[in-house]
């Protein structure tokens, strides 16, 4: 009953902690009271990609004409793209039973709480209590949807990302309230499939509000486009859900208007919030801020040989950031010296249609961050390959020092972005400099040559524009 280390969840950052400890020859456990993989898994990264694939395919054969083909009406089959996510998370959850058996990891199914001494109470379906004990613990418990105060999920009417994957029925007109990864790719699938759906955002920026200004106004106008209602700059003041649908009263925040909306389902979309109730931090004395456990740069909390990662920290609620603390905090248990992460050049991936995709500063933060910059920007309107694809919206936007050509940041909205972000990441942690970007042969025609003419923008050197 004695491990080297023990996970709690087996998310991306607990199973991929567990596997890298195995590797370093550490005895491993993880608890789970659920399924392996963990929200990201089971109800959130794989399987929404999945659903909104389906979407795409589906757009593709409803533009067939686009591209010389002539195809008889497409209908969408809600229930089939349903069962076909599922379907995908499942296959993937049989992949971390696998993994864990290869490297030798002990399951430990039921919910876990931490206890006096480093140990674990772990209570199984049954109600029996089994403890055991580790030289560490790593809590890597997640997150779930967010609730507000307005909006209080009930997973019938008023739903969450989990419902969302769920639904017995297609809704004909959904309201999502928040207007970030998640909501826009709500936004993006079921709009794509025939419901009538409007997006409320607190923040005035709109859609990804959180992005790059430019990327965020590009985004707007596409959704509008497509014929999706948003309404930034407004809050949710409350929803009745008496009767067959839902009345949502929304308030514009700069007039003060209200205005009703009917639809059947009401989708809650307003961020992720930690898992970090009744788990045992109070009896260990583990310091929290905000509901976030507070650790060192090797994710070590206050209490010696506890340790915390992934959604549970008050980083970034993204799977690979979950994963990459995982790694750093087993290799720094182990007794390597692992470098801590840089949590400014971490990139984010939103997987709507156009996707997009960031990494480092915006333009604003830059500049508030005090550096002369260079800004470079290359339409996909411009790019052959993109032409070629159908694909011609969206943009490449780079960020470069004026002073030492240091690569400050990148935003990117258009086809595939979210397979070429990663090119200005690895940039980045190599102190690649933007004229370096310009000489760096990309290949023709390829949608990643916006990055090199955006790069030669920034300096007066673009070809295509």
């Amino acid at each position: 009953m004695h491990y080297d280390i023990i996970v709690i969840g087996s998310g991306p950052g607990g199973y991929v902690a567990a596997i890298r400890a195995s590797q370093l020859g550490k005895k491993v456990a993880v608890v789970e009271r659920e399924s392996l993989g963990g929200i990201c898994l089971n109800w959130g990264c794989i399987p929404t990609k999945a659903l909104l694939k389906s979407a795409q395919v589906f757009d593709y054969i409803n533009h067939a004409e686009d591209y010389g083909i002539s195809v008889k009406e497409a209908k969408a089959d809600f229930d089939g793209m349903i069962k076909r996510s599922r379907g995908v998370a499942e296959g993937m959850s049989k992949g971390i039973q696998f993994l864990f058996k290869k490297n030798k990891i002990t399951v430990i199914n039921g919910n876990g709480v931490l206890a006096r001494g480093k140990k674990v109470e772990v209570t199984d379906a049954d109600g029996k209590k089994t403890t055991y004990s580790a030289d560490a613990i790593i809590v890597a418990t997640g997150g779930r949807a967010k609730e507000l105060p307005s909006l209080p999920i009930d997973e019938k009417k008023i739903i969450g990302y989990r419902q969302a994957m769920t639904l017995p029925k297609q809704p004909k007109k959904m309201v999502i309230v928040g207007a970030g990864a998640i909501g826009v790719e709500f936004a993006y699938f079921y709009h794509s499939i025939g419901t009538e759906v409007t997006v409320v955002e607190f923040l005035k920026q709109g859609l990804v509000p959180r992005e790059d200004a430019d990327v965020s106004r590009e985004l707007n106008r596409i959704y509008k486009r497509k014929g999706i209602k948003v309404m930034a700059n407004s809050s949710v003041e409350s929803v009745d859900t008496k009767g067959r649908g839902c009345t949502v009263k929304v308030k514009d925040m700069k007039s003060g208007e209200m205005q009703e909306i009917k639809c059947d389902i009401v989708l809650s979309a307003a961020g992720v919030t930690p898992n970090t109730e009744n788990i045992g931090l109070e009896t260990l004395g583990v310091k929290t801020d905000r509901g976030f456990i507070t650790v060192d740069d090797y994710y070590q909390t206050n209490v010696p040989g506890i340790y915390a990662i992934g959604d549970v920290l008050p980083t970034q609620a993204l799977a690979h950031v979950a994963s990459a603390e995982g790694i750093t905090c087993v290799e720094k248990i182990a007794g390597h010296n692992p470098e801590p992460i840089d949590y400014n050049n971490i990139p984010g991936c939103t997987y709507c249609a156009p996707e997009v995709a960031s990494v480092g500063y915006t333009e604003a933060a830059a500049k508030e961050a005090g550096y002369d910059i260079k800004v470079g920007k290359f339409p996909f309107s411009a790019s052959g390959k993109a032409s070629a694809a159908g694909a011609k919206e969206g943009f490449v936007k780079v960020i470069f020092d004026a002073k030492y050509g240091e690569f400050l940041g990148a935003h990117m909205i258009g086809a595939n972005v979210t397979e070429m972000i990663a090119e200005v990441v690895a940039a980045r942690k190599l102190e690649t400099t933007g004229h370096e970007i310009i000489k760096a042969v990309h290949p023709h025609p390829t949608m990643s040559e916006a990055v090199m003419e955006a790069a030669a923008a920034a300096y007066d050197e673009v070809i295509h524009l």
